[in-house]
């Protein structure tokens, strides 16, 4: 593949306002060319044939210092104008917190590109300022807890001209807010200022659209799930060439796959304490610097973490039933991550919520509403539906938070689920603890996980709710032996086991595997919610001294997955272990996610074990011997073949030959067949895929896809004996499933022409 390059600003600096530091020269941006050497089937067998090289693998910190981390970075970067981002935390404190992540992920590709201030400082001011025009939108709409209305809607999108308003009140950088006014526009012109498109466009807008929807996408909300990173990246490489720079999006799929990018990561140290002052203060007008917020005190401390660690559910919510605390048990109860519902408005269809006789509760009489109103403490059995489907029976007590002058401030509701299904984890601590657990850590042992991993993904694949799987593993670990003695490296063991353990939610599974490696079992839990998990954990880690390593730190490294359509336990944690495999080779101490997640392939599975349907008369009734299926995935065929990779190393596959667009594999069935019995023989698949590569005009594409991929599946039984089996429908079915997770794609409608339904329909009619 071949590269060309893109320079930043395509704009003069300020547009004929001179600056005081000298201009520096135009930054290439190492991007894929629209000019491609090979084509067709030379490029396709040119990515195919190396799939022969494959090899197998073997508390969240509290809302209050959050904030204030964020506005210290935000005044590091705003200077005189960090009032504007307080203002924005004031009135939407998620907005401000996703535009500061924009910044830190925009910043940290810039400088990885090789941008320097002041175009550096200029483009990561103009995303800390990309949604400042949110100040402008009725409250109503900003925390409403479900999906908007048109009319919402469009209300909503002129936040981008409340933005430029205020921004050019203020704002001396002409190119701080053409960056902001076109991040919004569409590269191929039909959405946006139909006057710029493509190269007309800011560069900086075509790289703030990217970050800004990649951020959008992989953020949890009340609506909707968050994505997984690949699933994400996967729609910003659909909509490239139409939504977003193909150039760019290749570049930043390359740097977020190598982990070059995060989001999450800690901003630059230059935001802090290397910046000068005098440059933001050339951007803007007067204003003032607001002081950073004092840290938590240890009874603040405590309070969070003895809210944070109950077994109970408990959510506080203001006068004005906004919510502004979640713990970890309401998000179990729920499925709903607390970063989802942060200042939303609380209201009873949120969860469904009904009385003890099933009556829904109307929003106008909510129990915790009449509480506040009242100033009285309210309790009741009701139920509530979550994410899952599934629906709780909890006992709840309302409870007004007053101060000593009887000044209401909320309500605080404690939500006790009394269903009769009892959590995973509690039945194993009582009924197994000493035969299940690690002599050790005192965390489950590998043959627990084992049996209760098979048992989670039957239960969640049956019922489709999400469930993640967290493996990490301490790092350099033989150091540790090795410089301090068993012994330390026992206790350190003991440690993380215990970390795990006190950081897990209720009815999760910690276990060691072996070594120093652990697994965590997320029930009910999305990858985006496990990553953050895992996320805390490390930064959990990485803070505390040991005592038996002279009070230094240990480090982690993380790999987490989801559970997907067609999977099994080995290939969960297979992919997991991918995962895990990649932080260490990206320098670990870091936590990395694979898998497109349970929400990849949209329609149900067909049972064609019988070859029923339309022509299920072509064999009389009796097992088909081969299955054919036409796959259409929205991803181009190089990250096609990607994924291909990973389904080989998931699967223990084999590459059996490349023969130009054509890949032969063999599949043992050892870990494709689900909840396989050791009595049972595996069965054993050959797999062929034909690629081709798809473009718009093929009619094939959602619309705004400019690029995808057809794969023709052929799978038939290998042994001659195995295709009477009556198994072999439904491994079908698993193995078509997996595949069309991984390529995150979905079944082509079958073709069907008049003749031949005549001729299926009515067979004695030519």
């Amino acid at each position: 593949m071949t590269y060309g390059s893109a320079s930043f600003p395509s704009q003069p600096p300020n547009q004929g306002r001179a600056m005081s530091e000298p201009t520096p020269k135009p930054v290439s941006v190492p991007v894929p060319s629209d000019t491609v050497a090979e084509s067709g089937l030379n490029r396709i067998s040119t990515l195919l044939s190396h799939l022969d090289e494959v090899r197998g693998t073997g508390a969240i910190d509290s809302a209050k210092e959050s904030i204030a981390t964020e506005d210290r970075l935000a005044a590091g970067r705003l200077g005189v104008a960090s009032g504007l981002f307080s203002s924005l935390r004031a009135k939407h404190s998620p907005t401000a917190s996703h535009s500061l992540r924009v910044a830190i992920g925009l910043s940290n590709w810039a400088q990885v590109i090789g941008l320097e201030d002041p175009h550096l400082l200029t483009l990561e001011t103009a995303a800390l300022m990309h949604d400042i025009g949110k100040i402008g939108v009725p409250d109503a709409i900003l925390t409403k807890p479900s999906k908007l209305s048109p009319d919402e809607t469009a209300l909503l999108d002129r936040y981008r001209l409340h933005g430029l308003d205020i921004l050019a009140s203020c704002c001396l950088s002409a190119e701080i807010v053409d960056i902001v006014r076109f991040a919004g526009s569409w590269y191929d012109g039909s959405r946006g200022d139909a006057e710029r498109n493509r190269d007309k466009l800011p560069v900086g807008s075509r790289m703030l659209s990217i970050v800004d929807a990649y951020d959008s996408m992989t953020t949890d909300h009340v609506y909707r799930r968050a994505m997984s990173s690949e699933r994400a990246i996967a729609e910003l490489t659909s909509f490239a060439g139409s939504q977003f720079d193909p150039k760019l999006v290749e570049s930043f799929r390359r740097l977020v796959e190598t982990d070059r990018i995060r989001l999450d990561r800690a901003a630059p140290e230059r935001w802090l304490v290397k910046m000068d002052a005098s440059q933001s203060r050339t951007y803007w007008g007067l204003g003032r610097v607001t002081a950073g917020n004092s840290t938590a005190t240890v009874d603040q401390l405590f309070q969070q973490q003895l809210v944070a660690s109950m077994i109970d559910g408990v959510f506080f919510v203001d006068t004005q039933s906004t919510i502004l605390l979640w713990n970890r048990a309401f998000e179990k109860m729920s499925g709903i991550a607390s970063a989802s519902v942060f200042q939303k408005q609380w209201i009873p269809t949120m969860l469904d919520l009904r009385d003890a006789s099933g009556a829904k509760i109307p929003d106008a009489e909510c129990p915790i509403a009449k509480t506040i109103r009242t100033r009285s403490p309210g309790a009741g059995r009701y139920s509530l539906q979550g994410r899952s489907g599934n629906r709780l029976t909890v006992e709840m007590q309302f409870q007004p938070v007053t101060n000593v002058e009887s000044v209401t401030y909320g309500a605080v509701v404690i939500a006790r689920d009394i269903s009769s299904e009892a959590t995973l984890e509690a039945a194993i601590e009582n009924l197994h603890a000493k035969a299940t657990q690690d002599p050790l850590t005192k965390v489950s042992n590998r043959a627990e996980f084992d049996r209760v991993h098979d048992l989670l993904v039957s239960e969640h694949l049956a019922s489709k709710t999400p469930c993640s799987l967290i493996i990490c593993d301490l790092d350099f670990f033989k150091r540790v032996n090795d410089d301090f003695g068993h012994q330390a490296g026992d206790d350190a063991l003991m440690i993380f086991a215990s970390m795990l353990k006190r950081m897990r939610r209720q009815g999760d599974l910690v276990a060691r595997y072996g070594g120093e490696e652990f697994v965590y079992l997320a029930a009910n839990c999305d990858i985006a919610a496990a990553t953050v998990i895992a996320e805390e954990i490390r930064q959990t880690l990485e803070r505390t001294p040991q005592p038996m390593l002279a009070g230094k730190c240990c480090t982690a490294s993380f790999g987490v997955t989801e559970i997907q359509p067609g999977d099994t336990s080995e290939t969960m944690l297979r992919r997991a272990d991918r995962a895990l495999m990649m932080a260490k080779e990206a320098g670990r101490n870091r936590v990395m996610q694979l898998g497109s997640g349970l929400g990849s392939v949209a329609e149900a599975p067909v049972d064609r074990r019988k070859g029923g349907g339309l022509f299920g008369w072509f064999k009389g009734g009796e097992q088909p011997t081969e299955f054919r299926h036409r796959l259409i995935s929205t991803v181009p065929l190089s990250i096609a073949v990607e994924k291909l990779r990973g389904f080989l190393s998931d699967h223990h596959a084999q590459v059996v030959k490349v023969d130009g667009d054509v890949v032969k594999l063999k599949v043992d069935g050892k870990a494709s067949q689900p909840s396989r019995r050791k009595s049972d023989r595996p069965l054993p698949f050959a797999v062929e895929l034909k690629f081709k590569e798809l473009d718009a005009s093929s009619g094939l594409l959602p619309g705004g896809v400019l690029f995808g991929t057809s794969i023709d599946v052929l799978m038939e039984p290998i042994r001659g004996r195995d295709r009477r089996r009556e198994d072999v429908g439904g491994q079908v079915e698993t193995l078509l499933s997996s595949l069309k997770a991984y390529f995150m794609a979905q079944e082509a409608k079958p073709e069907v022409t008049p003749a031949l339904e005549r001729a299926v329909t009515e067979p004695g009619r030519r």
